[in-house]
């Protein structure tokens, strides 16, 4: 396995990203992973690691670029303050799910350059925030896209013209969708407009709700769950996630 720090361009500046791969001479199908809102840190990067030793290659920007240079977060701390959301505008206001979709415009192009994957389909996963970037980008880009995964991702189906079910349409990947009962960020209504969208869209899709889990709950590092984690939530998370999908067509 490897483990390489690499710079992007993108149409507003350099990103930062991480290259994660298995063990062996390859080639492997491609991933993208779209962080949380704690930004890069080592669980991220454990789980690059996981889902690269599931046989793909897999990247990892760091989504806050725009921002600047920033020390790397603390999660106890950034709880602490009682208000995350606040406590990170000035990282989350330089993202959102369309900036998302145009910077893998240079993922990709950068993934094609690489001699070590396996065709153009790639799959993508997003966590927290990054969910909806996932599935935005699945819907963006249908070509490449063979699958796609959120894991508690919330308003995924909203009235934002940036609403990823919006792009349900568009979409070819295979999807799969995990939320949190106890989530004010995806609602039930919200979960059922979105599972709508897909269904009505024929999507091939799977949409289900954690009973007993919490927004962040996959995230060993969000103190404020690491308690009431639901035992067996994160197993669950790999198998449906694209590498759980099973290899992604070499095509």
């Amino acid at each position: 396995m490897s483990h390489e720090q690499v710079s992007i361009r993108t149409r507003d500046g350099e990103c930062p990203a991480h290259v994660f791969t298995p063990a062996g001479a390859g080639p492997w199908p491609a991933a993208i992973v779209y962080m949380d809102g704690l930004g890069i840190r080592p669980t991220l990067h454990a789980m690059g690691q996981r889902l690269a030793d599931a046989g793909h290659v897999v990247l990892l920007p760091d989504l806050f670029y725009r921002a600047g240079r920033y020390e790397p977060l603390d999660p106890k701390k950034v709880f602490a303050t009682g208000n995350p959301r606040a406590a990170l505008a000035h990282l989350f206001e330089s993202i959102d799910n369309r900036r998302a979709a145009h910077d893998t415009e240079a993922f990709l192009a950068y993934l094609d350059t690489r001699g070590d994957i396996a065709g153009k389909k790639i799959g993508t996963t997003g966590y927290c925030m990054g969910g909806g970037m996932s599935l935005t980008v699945a819907g963006t880009y249908p070509d490449r896209v063979a699958a796609a995964a959120s894991f508690h991702g919330g308003n995924l189906a909203t009235e934002s013209e940036l609403s990823p079910h919006r792009l349900a349409p568009t979409m070819r990947a295979r999807v799969y969708v995990a939320g949190a009962d106890q989530d004010n960020s995806y609602p039930p209504d919200m979960a059922a407009r979105l599972e709508k969208a897909l269904g009505d869209a024929g999507v091939d899709h799977r949409c289900e709700i954690y009973p007993g889990a919490f927004t962040g709950g996959r995230c060993r590092t969000f103190p404020s769950t690491t308690k009431r984690r639901r035992s067996g939530t994160g197993a669950t998370c790999w198998r449906c996630s694209p590498a759980g999908f099973g290899r992604l067509p070499a095509r």
